[in-house]
């Protein structure tokens, strides 16, 4: 078993030892070798519901401000899956020339894609969504976690955040993630997993993770504190 953390460094428990923090975990993030360019591109998967979005906006938080790609911005009604040629041409080939990348975001609602959004070759860029550690991007990250919450309760989560008008929509989805990771699974290759808790997230080495590693590291979520 790994060591467990707190947001302050304070020990949870009487088996539990002292250690970093989430701005230590950010620290080490920074510290990874660049995989994509000069970018250290970190990719957040789950299933859909499994609050990869909120997770992600934290951990871009307390590395300052990190940019963050949203799946959901490049897939879309027409091709749930089948974006992998967009990321690469708007997203993976800027950032490994070191450049801005400049993508179409999708309006779900509209149902087309809108202005160019800028993506910066920040020292770290977050990607999150259904399929952020897919086989193509797999070679670009330098890290990929996985969201570890079981598909049928993220899914109860997502339909009841998205209500009853959105049901027909999420009938398909379903059934077009689970066909998804059946032939380009993720959590396989995640080197950290994420846990949510009643005190916040516990972070644990993942079955991509190399052998032996200390990965293990707890978000305490109190009140007060914000990571």
């Amino acid at each position: 078993m790994g060591r467990y953390y707190t947001v302050s460094g304070k020990p949870t428990g009487s088996t539990h030892t002292w250690g970093p923090t989430i701005r230590d975990l950010a620290a080490r993030l920074r510290g990874l070798p660049p995989s994509l360019g000069p970018v250290r591109l970190i990719g957040v998967d789950g299933h859909a519901g499994s609050g990869k979005s909120t997770f992600a906006g934290h951990l871009a938080a307390t590395l300052g401000g990190a940019p963050v790609l949203h799946l959901d911005d490049i897939a879309s009604h027409e091709q749930l899956f089948a974006w992998t040629d967009r990321v690469m041409t708007q997203v993976i080939h800027p950032l490994a020339r070191g450049e801005s990348a400049l993508y179409t975001p999708y309006d779900w609602h509209a149902r087309r894609f809108g202005a160019s959004r800028p993506l910066p070759a920040a020292p770290v860029v977050l990607v999150e969504g259904v399929g952020a550690g897919r086989r193509a991007l797999r070679p670009h990250l330098a890290l990929l976690l996985w969201m570890e919450v079981p598909r049928e309760e993220s899914w109860a989560r997502g339909r009841r955040r998205d209500g009853t008008e959105q049901r027909e929509f999420w009938d398909g989805w379903v059934a077009a993630e689970h066909a998804h990771f059946a032939s380009d699974p993720s959590r396989p290759h995640a080197d950290l997993l994420v846990l949510q808790t009643p005190r916040g997230y516990e972070v644990l080495p993942g079955p991509g993770s190399t052998p032996g590693s200390d990965q293990s590291v707890t978000q305490s979520d109190g009140p007060s504190a914000l990571w």
